[in-house]
């Protein structure tokens, strides 16, 4: 799969890892997958739950280099064996909906207890802190 779904500060070019994602990616479209967000502090942290009856809301990417973005974006992530265990994100393909059907594709999803966390109701992270924002 070369497609990867985007939920927080990946989708702004401000960060330089979404600088390097806007220029090795095409958007393909808006999406959204069953689940929760919450905010983590600096980003938020996504849950897959497809028995959830909330949405994390995003963007699905067509990467143009996989191998070599996944790998650059596990680094930032902290995912792999040889990162901090238990890691704060895992990488997992999931179903992502999409206005033309259903996709499957790579998303970072938070990996720790997240009881202390504000949930984002909305699923929007990129409108949550537009709000927060004075």
């Amino acid at each position: 799969m070369n497609f990867l779904f985007v939920y927080g500060t990946l989708q702004q070019s401000a960060n330089p890892f979404g600088l390097h994602l806007a220029e090795h990616s095409t958007k393909i479209t808006l999406g959204k997958f069953r689940g929760r967000l919450f905010d983590i502090g600096p980003y938020p942290g996504a849950i897959y739950d497809d028995m959830a009856n909330t949405y994390v809301q995003g963007s699905v990417l067509s990467l143009h280099h996989l191998a070599g973005t996944l790998n650059l974006l596990d680094e930032y992530e902290g995912f792999g064996s040889t990162e901090a265990q238990p890691n704060e994100f895992v990488r997992e393909l999931i179903d992502v909906e999409c206005s033309s059907g259903t996709l499957q594709c790579w998303a970072y999803l938070y990996n720790l207890p997240v009881c202390d966390f504000t949930h984002i109701e909305s699923g929007d992270y990129l409108q949550y802190i537009s709000k927060k924002i004075p």
